[in-house]
């Protein structure tokens, strides 16, 4: 289930002890990219339960959106098709 996904952080998050939550005594950490409280897990990867693993998808956080991609096209004029059947 390949995920196309924005990221708009631009360094590292680092973690300390006022991470932890207070309730649950953990630290959660999204290893999907979905979560609106990134680098924390907030359950945001419940959307893509759904994938088939013969699509691509495109997720846009801020519209909380998917779409299915066809092809990628690179800036060097290059592209990459995904032939799945609709």
């Amino acid at each position: 289930m390949p995920r196309l996904i924005d990221h708009d952080a631009t360094g590292p998050r680092y973690l300390d002890e006022s991470d932890i939550d207070d309730e649950k005594g953990d630290i959660a950490i999204c290893m999907c990219g979905l979560s609106e409280s990134y680098p924390f897990c907030d359950g945001s990867h419940n959307r893509t339960a759904d994938e088939s693993d013969d699509h691509l998808y495109r997720y846009h956080n801020t519209e909380k959106s998917r779409q299915i991609v066809d092809r990628i096209v690179y800036a060097d004029g290059t592209e990459e098709r995904f032939e799945a059947e609709y």
